[in-house]
């Protein structure tokens, strides 16, 4: 288990963790969460060995293997499955180690080196792999590509399987989310549900939380307190501890009161004198109680539309896709992931826009947005239509080298018509209210973090008073608390609502119906989000046997591509494998087999009840345990016979 006693830390003169002792039990699914900046990541640092406590004492099992995400954006030309490959630690050194008997020419050493390395899971390691790629959404075409032929967010995806390969006792995942769809979110939660280790999960996705984790820490003012259950039951049991505390607050300030009135009243009387200073007394031995302070970081709304055309666009024959690259020969056409779409969106209407990834979701977006030109049809907006603009990746919309003035004061110029305010200390005060103070609105965008750009974007929204909102997840880098505001002022806002998220919880309080973009078409999706949910295992699973049969294939041409001399050396190495697993097996058996024996023999000689129990329990292991081991011995028999017989034929 993890223990923390007296634990301290600081960075800088901020103190972190102040006096904090619990425990983590192995095995635990354990969400930490808190506010941005109270020292989350950083106590995944004492973790993971980069931060040392300041006072205390923080102490892990020994031997304990630690997988977590790193946060550098890999650049290399290997392929994107052997890239994830090696982030299992146990086969790389068992693949290290059969080289080095190979260069020895020590036969007993590599005899040993090669049954290491089928029991690190050579045989099954690329499919592992794969299925991990896959899995994080990336298409059957791509397992194979460079990894620095991808993205940012796709290398970091990547990242993430990479730690998911490698064998560990103690994961960590500082918001796993971020960089994933819906689709992928799904598959992720149903891997973490299998996931055998102890688990610390730092995320602003209360669905989430809810899904993989069993217990919460929360951490707040420097104190991490433990609760039992997942966000939905933390949060319940917070809110009452909240009220409880408030209520005695509240009967303490009326305690003092009363006190307080005593002693003014006849500390000078001489009857009374002893009276008065006994209160002075009690006073002072007080144990004063904070006041409850749980507002969110900011709260805002939609200002109401100027004006709501209806319907607000119409999309005849409409198709999205994008532009050819700018090496293209002239006259290339787009490269289209969605055609034919003959759809309106209506005033009022709130639209969750599906679909796996890849499928078109952000495409569609896009191209609403004016970002991208329609690749055919058209699209025809109502008079009066202003939209606002969430983009996914912000920077297709902040500029790293502005401040946050300097980019409401452009707003203000290229909007001259709208009836807000363009003066400067109107703007600065507008920030003021989305949390950008002081010396924050002249600090260049590319030095703030992800939330902070995120809230700037949710600003300028706000401030060009859109009848249309187009949302491409807009709560990446957003805290629990501002995820919050936002879905209240969504559910608040008057114009539409048209929202691509791979928040649940969003979706669900926001959205009235859900369009699904797939295999080149948008159609309505009749059901709920748990629906979906079970839609998008079923094309991960789709997906993951495809890759399979093709690699099967590969194999067999493989196979049959071989030299006689390397196929059967090759045969004779797994035939030698194959025994050895074989005669473990058998071992295991015979010793199991023995002791059911046994016992069944002692159920004939007089026991007592709870003896019997003891034994009959003990019976039920024994064959629990026999039952898998007689259909490896099988599968092992059969393997081994067939290529016996490939051999000698």
């Amino acid at each position: 288990m993890i223990a923390l006693r007296s634990l301290g830390l600081r960075r800088g003169s901020k103190v972190l963790l102040d006096n904090v002792s619990l425990m983590i039990h192995a095995g635990e699914r354990v969400g930490l969460v808190g506010r941005n900046g109270a020292g989350k990541s950083s106590l995944f640092a004492l973790l993971d060995g980069s931060l040392h406590e300041d006072s205390g004492e923080l102490s892990l099992p020994a031997g304990w293997r630690l997988a977590q995400v790193a946060q550098e954006m890999p650049a290399t030309r290997e392929s994107a499955t052997d890239f994830v490959i090696a982030g299992d630690s146990r086969l790389l050194a068992a693949r290290q180690d059969v080289r080095r008997a190979e260069a020895e020419g020590d036969g007993e050493h590599l005899a040993h080196a090669y049954m290491a390395l089928h029991d690190a899971g050579e045989n099954e390691a690329q499919a592992r792999a794969q299925a991990l790629i896959l899995g994080l959404g990336f298409r059957a075409s791509e397992v194979e590509q460079p990894v620095d032929g991808f993205s940012g967010g796709w290398r970091m995806r990547l990242q993430l399987a990479r730690a998911l390969m490698c064998p560990s006792d103690l994961l960590l995942l500082d918001e796993p989310t971020n960089h994933l769809d819906l689709d992928a979110l799904v598959w992720l939660e149903s891997w973490l549900k299998r996931y055998e280790g102890t688990m610390l999960v730092i995320s602003h996705d209360r669905d989430f939380l809810d899904a993989v984790t069993t217990v919460t820490l929360h951490l707040e003012n420097a104190r991490l307190t433990r609760y039992a259950g997942n966000y939905s039951a933390f949060e319940e049991t917070r809110a009452q501890q909240i009220e409880l505390q408030q209520n005695a607050y509240q009967k303490q300030q009326e305690r003092i009161a009363h006190l307080q009135s005593f002693i003014a009243r006849f500390k000078a009387k001489a009857t009374k004198a002893r009276q008065a200073q006994s209160r002075v007394k009690a006073l002072e031995r007080m144990e004063r109680l904070a006041p409850v302070l749980t507002s969110a970081d900011f709260a805002f709304e939609f200002g109401e539309p100027a004006s709501l055309p209806n319907p607000m666009l119409v999309m005849t024959h409409a198709s999205f896709g994008y532009p050819p690259p700018a090496a293209a020969a002239a006259g290339t056409p787009a490269s289209i992931v969605v055609a034919e779409l003959n759809r309106s969106v209506m005033a009022g209407q709130r639209i969750g826009i599906l679909g796996a990834n890849g499928q078109g979701k952000s495409t569609l977006v896009k191209t609403i947005a004016g970002v991208l030109a329609c690749a055919g049809g058209s699209i025809s907006a109502g008079r009066g239509l202003n939209i606002g603009y969430f983009a996914q990746q912000e920077l297709d919309v902040l500029r790293p080298g502005e401040t946050p003035l300097q980019h409401m004061l452009r707003l203000a110029r290229e909007n001259q018509a709208t009836e807000r305010s363009g003066r400067e200390q109107d703007l600065r005060t507008f920030l003021g209210s989305f949390n950008f103070a002081g010396e924050i609105v002249k600090q260049p965008v590319g030095t703030l973090s992800g939330g902070e750009k995120a809230r700037l974007l949710l600003c300028m929204i706000v401030w060009q008073r859109p009848n249309l909102l187009l949302l491409d997840e807009p709560t990446n880098h957003l805290d629990l608390a501002t995820r919050e505001a936002l879905a209240v002022a969504l559910n608040e806002f008057e114009g539409t609502v048209m929202l691509v998220s791979h928040d649940r919880s969003l979706l669900r309080s926001v959205c009235d119906e859900f369009w699904l973009v797939a295999r080149g078409a948008v159609s309505d999706f009749a059901g709920d989000l748990e629906d979906y949910q079970r839609y998008l295992l079923e094309e991960a699973r789709k997906r993951r046997d495809s890759v399979r049969e093709l690699a099967r294939n590969e194999r067999d041409r493989a196979g049959r591509d071989l030299p006689a001399s390397n196929l059967g050396k090759r045969a004779n190495n797994d035939l030698r494998l194959l025994r050895r697993e074989l005669e473990r097996v058998e071992q295991r058996m015979l010793a199991l087999q023995d002791e059911q024996r046994a016992l069944e023999e002692s159920l004939y000689v007089p026991a007592g009840a709870g003896e019997l129990a003891e034994l009959g329990q003990r019976l039920n292991q024994l064959s629990a345990e026999l039952s898998p081991l007689e259909d490896r011995w099988l599968s092992l028999s059969e393997r081994i016979e067939m290529l016996d017989r490939a051999l000698s034929s």
